[in-house]
């Protein structure tokens, strides 16, 4: 259902709710026309990561950018939110828009999520595009390893409870950290962009997504490594790297049966959507049309 005014937005978006798997899902649409294009943000993201870019491919394909369960302005209801429920999330919202089979695109931590959902529903994915993610069992446990250069922050988004307690009323101390940690292009991130990300992690339970997703990542036993050898990728994966160039590739090479088509784009850092939209557009339409050209 289309949701009122006011929330920002962009020309030629609409923001729509569906509630899906016992939560009450945010996401915005744009363009009518060509296949469709699923955009799932990562952190501390929603989908106003995809401001600049969602423009950018809707002038050729149908466009829909989502706020994970627990993220942006979806409600996380009282169920789960680890990456296993955000994948049924995923499978019911392609259902719900009647819109499937998609080319999915994730970034960051929504990795986890977006790999489990291509893997468990294939005939729900034309291809996948996975930007500066890895998945548990093959990296994303180094991330939170401190001692070898990983980051204090996944740790302790994982901790439960810690987040909300801790975190209350400095969400834009929190969110301008990572940004400034994960931005290298001057300005690419506004203070208005921020100040948009901050809004939504001051909902009440606005950080349950973060939470449920880091720790499902750190607490993950192997579960993907397995999911990922009994059922690999077999669509084809465009992995897309900035500074930390080449994880992704490195990643989704060992999950993946299909071809991989790896690509770097230069002077960005981490949050590449955001960095250089008019690249990643490009990067990721070329690609989608030519998996288009091929079925």
């Amino acid at each position: 259902m289309p949701v009122p005014s006011p929330l920002p937005t962009v020309e030629g978006i609409t923001h729509h709710t569906a509630d899906i798997n016992g939560a009450t899902l945010h996401y915005v649409s744009a363009g009518t026309a060509g296949s469709p294009i699923l955009l799932v943000h990562g952190w501390p993201e929603s989908w106003w990561a995809f401001r600049a870019v969602i423009p950018l491919l809707a002038a050729t394909h149908r466009v829909v950018a989502v706020d994970l369960r627990g993220f942006g302005d979806s409600s996380g209801g009282n169920g789960d939110h680890d990456a296993a429920t955000m994948a049924e999330d995923l499978h019911q919202l392609v259902a719900h828009l009647g819109a499937g089979p998609v080319h999915v695109t994730c970034q960051d931590i929504s990795g986890g999520p977006v790999f489990q959902f291509a893997a468990t529903h294939p005939g729900d994915v034309r291809s996948l595009t996975a930007v500066e993610t890895t998945l548990p069992g093959y990296g994303m446990e180094m991330l939170a390893d401190v001692a070898n250069g990983g980051s204090w922050h996944v740790g302790f988004l994982a901790t439960t409870g810690i987040p909300d307690r801790l975190l209350a009323g400095r969400e834009r101390t929190m969110v301008e950290w990572a940004v400034s940690m994960m931005a290298t292009v001057p300005g690419a991130v506004t203070d208005a962009d921020i100040d948009e990300f901050t809004r939504t992690y001051t909902h009440p339970g606005g950080w349950r997504g973060t939470e449920g997703l880091y720790r499902s990542a750190l607490d993950d036993d192997g579960r993907t490594r397995a999911l990922a050898e009994s059922r690999p990728l077999t669509v084809p994966v465009l992995a897309i790297d900035g500074s930390n160039a080449p994880f992704t590739e490195r990643t989704m090479r060992q999950v993946t049966r299909g071809d991989v088509t790896a690509v770097h784009i230069p002077g960005v850092g981490h949050l590449v959507a955001q960095e250089a939209p008019e690249a990643f557009a490009s990067t990721v339409r070329t690609f989608v049309d030519r998996v288009d050209r091929t079925r």
